[in-house]
């Protein structure tokens, strides 16, 4: 006999939504049980680790649950709930005064996307000092990414999300979103090409999008 939690387990974000807005708390729990950890990566890189990750983690799901009944099935619940842990980052951002004004600049952009790939999955214990290290200057240089190509990097790279989700999450056509993330990706680079000298281990280009279409 199954029980109400293996039962859940095979019901869509959006359907336990809609048993949430009924006052579900079970329901609720697998929700926080699946987005727990892909929020707390996507709001650290966010904010840098600290304590207040946690908060702003807590803050989402305390949001979800006191606005369920606002919650329209139309929308992807990730996209709803990434809005609003994205939307409490920004405002963490702002109390800790480390946001920086940027201009946006137009023209000279490469249509050409590299990624970045932070994870690596092979193991090699000799390589391992060098890879924490080379990820944790990966994860220093997003973290201060100005936070219009931030959550674009964030979202598209680390969060593996499609641009058309990301458009919805940030609210901005597509092509903004595409424009954002290569931009964003070319700051990276640059700041971080030292890693990619001939030779140097544990960070290489993301070429999954090798070029984007004009019909993309």
């Amino acid at each position: 006999m199954t029980t109400q939690r293996e039962q859940l387990k095979e019901k869509t974000d959006e359907e336990l939504m809609a048993l949430v807005k009924e006052n579900d708390t079970v329901a609720f729990e697998e929700l926080v049980e699946r987005y727990q950890h892909p929020l707390t990566t996507f709001i650290s890189r966010y904010v840098n680790a600290g304590p207040h990750v946690q908060d702003i983690l807590q803050d989402t799901f305390i949001r979800v649950w006191r606005h369920r009944r606002q919650y329209k099935t139309v929308a992807r619940f990730s996209t709803w709930v990434y809005t609003i842990a994205g939307n409490l980052a920004k405002t963490e951002l702002r109390r800790q005064k480390i946001r920086r004004s940027v201009n946006i600049r137009t023209g000279g952009e490469t249509r050409e996307e590299e990624g970045v790939d932070v994870m690596d999955e092979t193991s090699d214990p000799e390589m391992d000092a060098n890879r924490a290290e080379i990820r944790e200057m990966v994860g220093r240089e997003i973290a201060r990414l100005p936070d219009v190509y931030k959550r674009a990097v964030i979202l598209r790279d680390i969060q593996d999300k499609s641009y058309e989700e990301i458009a919805e999450i940030l609210n901005v056509p597509v092509g903004t979103v595409k424009s954002r993330v290569n931009r964003g990706r070319s700051r990276l680079q640059k700041r971080l090409g030292a890693l990619r000298e001939p030779g140097q281990e544990g960070w290489e280009p993301d070429r999954r999008d090798e070029r984007i279409s004009d019909n993309e």
